[in-house]
């Protein structure tokens, strides 16, 4: 099936990005946009004033699913993770999943910092258990959790951050985590024998 092209100057897309992550998707004199301009065959135009973000093809011959990946891996950015971590983007197997912690929340101030404050545990502890076991990437930002990871894994550790946002206990959402990822890996090898 022939790849969707699209047309210069016809298709753009259109995002904000948080005054102060701006200068991570920039980069050190703008290495960050560069290699992403490269490796996607996109043109990115920031506006450091609003945190305005314009996406277009840089050529006819940009596949339309470029400017989503640029799309994405921006979004990652301003959801408070690294380059090097949203880079993870690039594997068209990856994704990113966002979790509104409001909406376990509500209007509450505290108890959004108390959801946030169980998501990452002491010392940053509960996040690096949940992204090792799950194989992730997690950032906990402004009011949402951010994931980076294969489909599978990533819809685990969203699971996993909506059990503890619920007031799930830690080892509850662990013993969970266990027997999803040991039932996933399971599934993982029973599909690579199924392949031709």
């Amino acid at each position: 099936m022939p790849e969707h092209r699209v047309v210069p100057g016809a298709t753009r897309i259109y995002l904000r990005v948080a005054e102060d992550r701006l200068g991570v998707l920039i980069g050190r004199n703008g290495e960050v946009l560069k290699d992403m301009e490269a490796r996607l065959g996109v043109r990115i135009t920031v506006n450091s004033v609003d945190g305005s973000v314009v996406i277009e093809p840089a050529s006819a011959y940009t596949p339309a699913t470029n400017l989503l990946k640029c799309q994405e891996l921006v979004k990652a950015i301003d959801y408070c993770f690294s380059y090097e971590r949203a880079s993870r983007l690039y594997d068209d197997d990856a994704v990113l999943v966002v979790v509104d912690l409001k909406d376990f929340a509500g209007s509450s101030e505290n108890h959004l910092q108390r959801i946030k404050g169980r998501i990452i545990g002491e010392g940053g502890r509960t996040r690096l258990v949940l992204e090792e076991v799950t194989g992730t990437y997690i950032s906990v930002c402004r009011d949402y959790v951010a994931i980076i990871g294969e489909y599978g894994r990533a819809e685990l550790a969203r699971q996993a951050v909506e059990m503890l946002a619920q007031g799930r206990q830690h080892s509850t959402v662990y013993k969970f985590l266990d027997r999803a990822v040991r039932e996933l890996k399971r599934k993982e090898i029973v599909d690579l024998w199924k392949r031709p």
